[in-house]
């Protein structure tokens, strides 16, 4: 099964922009908390440490970001890029806490800021959370934020220096730590003389793109107040697991050793939410079934555990769960209805659809379902189709246009 883009850690490496970016780095670690009550019984949002990571003129930030790959304008400003540490919930709805970056326009005057939420695609080593790597998720925060926004972007539960293993493709605890972000970012702005005026405008890449979608729909029902939904642009998502994208890992129109590393991050992810085998024997073939849970604890890279799997999803599981894959039942079933949903509703806020019809990783289908199912709500989604470049490369050439759009709905 699958989902999302393998980010491999090349597309991590910045050559000269890092250069850049590590001449900037602030030493150093602030705390601040917001209000409300402390220690055990605080409230989600709370503050917990601020951590400043870098500080770039406008030059600077512009060539960090084209450094990684966006064709997009000259940054307008400067940006300071903090990581933030807040108090969120467990997909139990028990306390924990969850990492992510806060980053602003270094000189905004005394106007009120727009809001954009970008919400990341597929890793398994918790190092390449936005907060801890300057890689091309930093980046596209830094775009926004020079750009003149608020921009944040969570590194979700269990990546970053969050505790415990993430939750992969689980919308619910995704959705919660990139609303409790939000919450969180009001203390981040305060200490750098600024503030939200409440418009956000989400988006969000391959594993991002449920999130994305998932966050809009939590802010038009209006779960952080002060906030509203102003724009959605997700990007390249795994909206229809059981429609469009297992069906496609299948068959094999993905690649598939990349269908393998989702399929079983995703595997060991649910099960361990919602136990669905008894033993990993009843999931994966030998000699996997003695690996593939370590591998998957938040500490071993990209490039260590996909030397680890197979290329392909039937190397990679027992005969009975490829059926189970097939046509799920029991809970593993309403696993996949869940996130499945997140397309079936009916957002107010204008909304486009991003992908690319060369993509490998995530089915081109899963944006063509999701836009049927916006459309059967009576919401016009257009779709703006990268071309043949694969499934990193249609972020590269999205976020550009998403940043153009996103200027143009906000009277920049």
């Amino acid at each position: 099964m699958t989902n999302l883009q393998p980010r491999r850690r090349t597309t991590h490496r910045l050559s000269a922009a890092a250069a850049l970016l590590c001449l900037s780095v602030v030493a150093g670690t602030a705390t601040a908390t917001a209000a409300g009550p402390s220690a055990g019984g605080a409230k989600r949002g709370t503050v917990v440490s601020v951590t400043p990571l870098a500080s770039l003129d406008a030059q600077q930030a512009t060539a960090y970001v084209q450094g990684i790959g966006f064709a997009t304008p000259a940054e307008r400003d400067g940006v300071e890029v903090d990581r933030v540490v807040y108090r969120t919930v467990t997909p139990q709805g028990r306390p924990t806490t969850a990492s992510g970056v806060v980053a602003l326009p270094r000189d905004p005057g005394t106007r009120a800021l727009a809001t954009v939420e970008y919400t990341h695609g597929t890793m398994a080593y918790r190092g390449d959370a936005p907060s801890v790597t300057d890689g091309p998720d930093r980046a596209a925060a830094v775009m926004f934020a020079g750009d003149g926004f608020a921009a944040v972007a969570p590194d979700y539960l269990g990546l970053g220096v969050g505790p415990g293993t993430h939750p992969y493709l689980d919308v619910r605890s995704e959705t919660t730590a990139s609303v409790d972000l939000l919450t969180a970012a009001r203390v981040v702005e305060a200490r750098h003389g600024t503030g939200a005026d409440g418009r956000v405008l989400v988006t969000g890449f391959s594993e991002g793109g449920p999130a994305a979608m998932s966050v809009g729909r939590a802010l038009q029902a209006g779960s952080v107040p002060g906030y509203r939904l102003t724009a959605l642009a997700p990007v390249s998502g795994p909206y229809d697991l059981t429609g469009s994208e297992l069906p496609a890992a299948l068959n094999g129109q993905l690649l598939g050793s990349h269908a393998a590393f989702y399929a079983a991050d995703l595997v060991v992810g649910w099960n361990r939410l919602h136990p669905l085998y008894t033993s990993p024997a009843k999931a994966f073939k030998a000699p996997y079934d003695r690996t593939v849970t370590a591998l998957f604890d938040g500490d071993h890279t990209d490039e260590q555990v996909a030397a680890a799997l197979p290329d392909s999803l039937q190397q990679l599981s027992t005969p009975a769960f490829l059926e189970q894959l097939r046509h799920p039942t029991g809970e593993f079933k309403r696993m996949f209805e869940a996130a499945d949903s997140v397309c079936r509703w009916a957002p107010r806020a204008p909304i486009r659809l991003y992908d690319a019809d060369g993509d490998r990783d995530v089915a081109p289908a899963n944006t063509r379902a999701c836009q049927a199912e916006l459309a059967s709500a009576g919401v016009n989604a257009p779709v703006l189709d990268a071309g043949a470049t694969d499934h990193n490369g249609s972020a590269l050439a999205s976020y550009p246009r998403i940043r153009a759009w996103f200027d143009s709905l906000t009277g920049r």
